[in-house]
């Protein structure tokens, strides 16, 4: 799924082929001929054993979802649940209040603006009562994608402390995951009756970037007391009277949020789900999509109470963020649904940016021998139905990232020692790997397994959660 990857991989990607291009063209007649060598036939490789929907659903947390346009070149209202009466454009105010928890998330992107000037990206808050409202702030991060680059790393990186990340939205994803609430958030805003605060206003610096192409990822959990409409919005920065750049104010954000129109360019028109012929686009996000978490306990039937391992060689495998098209032969589509959107925007909250995955393997090993038990998230070449009788990978695997974000395992080891561990993930489509964690069970007994994940924006689904008994 192409459309996936942020406009920065694919020029990065273009770069690198018109580079190749240019250099076989320019070596000596020995070094063209080995660049046009036959490449070895790639090898595909079936992983034999179970796919199954995963059991449970998400729960019914609001998240307030600004993705679209992801690319920003001129201001304007990005998103906004307010009410649309007394506004110039009322079509650009989708009327939807929050109350009690809810996520928000916002990942949009500048590129070469006129004069480099800096975009701010804002968030509003708006309490309509008569009574002040407190919006807890319990999880925030922003990250600027110069600060979190689009970096190839190892397959896994143990990353207890926070350090690995590739793109920005992996960055605070794993920021959140963490519980953590960056420091130039405040823990709480106390908005009077009748009033907005601003939740974010933060820049999209441009300038003395080695290329003029920069973005932002930003991810809350939220608690209201009462009722508050927001809206996410993109402005260019003000002048000093010497010249220099300023944020916008409070005020200027209101001017922007009741006299404008939507932020441009627009992106994709996505398709509708009762199209039956032509391409697949499923647009960007720009809405309400409900569903904050999906927590469940993984098992093997429906009756179990305990997650059965499978036979030595084979594997139970549970679908992750499956979607249109990329369902692998389960019939499920996990993907969040719209509260409210706009007409040009996806119908579901394709990709389940911001979800958290709350997994629990009860692993029990019901047989009379050792049996060595592996436990994987990984990303199977896409397909909606599957033609095989399990998951295909292929070696080598495909050259695009698909997985990049940062997990969190909690178990028993081999020792009895409870472990907790976070470890990145930077997965290639269709790649083999080595697995999260191995366990050794002994024979009647029985195993506690805890993954969990923020799907990190950039990545593309689906994935899955493997359990496999090794041949040894």
């Amino acid at each position: 799924m192409l459309t996936k990857l942020p406009l920065p991989i694919l020029i990065l990607l273009l770069g690198l082929a018109v580079t190749q291009t240019f250099r076989s063209t320019n070596r000596n007649d020995d070094s063209a001929i080995a660049q046009t060598s036959p490449q070895p036939t790639p090898q595909e490789i079936v992983q034999p054993g179970k796919v199954l929907a995963l059991p449970g659903k998400l729960d019914t947390i609001p998240v307030f979802n600004s993705n679209s346009p992801e690319w920003i070149k001129t201001e304007g209202i990005l998103l906004s649940t307010f009410p649309p009466n007394g506004k110039k454009v009322p079509a650009a105010h989708l009327n939807f209040p929050f109350q009690g928890r809810f996520d928000l998330f916002a990942h949009h992107y500048t590129h070469t603006p006129k004069d480099l000037q800096t975009l701010y990206l804002g968030v509003i808050v708006h309490n309509p009562g008569k009574k002040p409202v407190t919006v807890d702030v319990l999880q925030a991060a922003s990250y600027l994608m110069q600060d979190a680059p689009f970096v190839t790393l190892a397959p896994y990186v143990e990353n207890n402390d926070g350090k690995a990340y590739s793109g920005p939205g992996d960055r605070a994803a794993g920021d959140v995951l963490r519980g953590i609430r960056q420091a130039d958030f405040p823990a709480k805003l106390i908005i009077p009756p009748g009033q907005s605060q601003m939740l974010l206003n933060h820049p999209i610096p441009v300038r003395n970037l080695e290329k003029p192409v920069n973005g932002r990822s930003s991810f809350m959990r939220l608690r209201s007391s009462d009722r508050v409409y927001a809206a996410s919005l993109a402005m260019f920065a003000k002048k000093n009277s010497d010249g220099s750049d300023r944020p916008p104010t409070l005020a200027e954000w209101q001017a922007l949020l009741d006299t404008g129109n939507f932020a441009g360019p627009r992106d994709k028109t996505p398709t509708p789900p009762n199209a039956t012929s032509g391409g697949l686009i499923y647009g960007r996000v720009a809405g309400v999509s409900q569903g904050s978490q999906w927590q469940v306990k993984l098992l093997d039937n429906p009756t179990a109470t305990n997650l059965t391992i499978p036979v030595r060689g084979k594997a139970i495998s549970y679908a992750l963020d499956t979607l249109r098209s990329g369902r692998l032969g389960t019939e499920q589509i996990q993907t969040a649904k719209m509260l409210v959107r706009y007409p040009d925007t996806a119908y579901e909250a394709h990709g389940n940016y911001g979800i958290e995955y709350k997994l629990t393997l009860s692993l029990s090993n019901n047989t009379a021998q050792n049996q060595t038990v592996a436990v994987t998230l990984e990303t199977p070449l896409k397909e909606d139905k599957l033609s095989q009788t399990g998951l295909r990978f292929r070696k080598p695997s495909l050259d695009f990232p698909f997985f990049r974000g940062t997990v969190r395992l909690r178990y028993f080891d081999d020792q009895g020692e409870q472990k907790t561990r976070y470890v990145h993930l930077w997965h290639r489509t269709g790649q083999v790997l080595e697995p999260l964690v191995q366990l050794v069970l002994s024979p009647s007994t029985k195993r506690m397994v805890q993954v969990d994940v923020i799907y990190p924006p950039d990545s593309t689904p689906p994935q899955v959660l493997s359990v496999k008994t090794l041949e040894k």
